[in-house]
């Protein structure tokens, strides 16, 4: 994954109110991390980081220049969204250093299609894995095509790019493949089976009752 160059700028304002007039601004509140160096607190441009995001994923590499003539390589660590607006509330953003290894997760994308008649259960849509800080995966893949009912992808049979390496258990199921219900087992288990006979029986209930309340008063009129 290639390197995002953004701007920023040092944030003089802390608290609630100097983040809502950052983000007034079209600015991201944010704070750099990491190596033992003080925590730097500066405010990046909204726009150019979501663009990054959208197109790089959560683990893009961003190389910082900062107006006090300071730059940075930095990974974002943990990104808070307004789940209303979808707008960016605050970044942690960690400090990495190039040949630097870090430990990520990335998305596992499935590619083709398994057997007919079978239900895909996705357990893990993400794996940890440790890379180059500045050749990071922005997803991983492994292949369900063919697959029949009882198989399963563990995190060893997920293709891992060059110098990529897993972070997890190798035995972690990642992707179960199960047989798909019939439509009397989905009938079952909605309670439909034998509605229809049941249903009958009621329908029919209200007219035997009818024709024996009536055989009286025919009988009254033969009398």
């Amino acid at each position: 994954m290639s390197e995002v160059k953004i701007s920023a700028e040092p944030r003089t304002e802390f608290g609630k109110g100097g983040a809502r007039r950052t983000r007034r601004a079209g600015k991201v509140p944010a704070v750099l991390y990491g190596h033992g160096e003080k925590p730097k607190h500066i405010a990046l441009p909204a726009r150019e980081f979501a663009a990054a995001i959208r197109h790089g994923g959560a683990n893009q590499l961003f190389a910082i220049e900062i107006s006090d003539g300071t730059q940075a390589l930095a990974l974002p660590k943990a990104i808070q969204r307004d789940p209303i607006k979808d707008s960016f509330e605050h970044i942690d953003l960690l400090l990495v250093r190039r040949g630097e290894k870090v430990t990520v997760e990335v998305p596992v994308q499935l590619v083709g299609e398994p057997a007919r008649d079978t239900l895909v259960m996705h357990e893990h849509d993400t794996l940890s894995v440790t890379a180059d800080a500045t050749r990071l995966p922005d997803h991983l893949e492994t292949s369900i095509d063919g697959l029949e009912p009882g198989s399963q992808v563990t995190a060893a049979d997920v293709r891992l790019p060059q110098g990529v390496e897993l972070a997890v258990d190798p035995e972690l199921v990642v992707v179960v493949i199960t047989a798909a219900p019939t439509a009397e087992q989905l009938a079952a288990e909605t309670g439909e089976v034998g509605e229809p006979a049941e249903a009958e029986e009621a329908a029919e209930a209200p007219a035997e009752a009818a024709e024996g309340e009536a055989a009286p008063a025919q009988a009254n009129a033969e009398a």
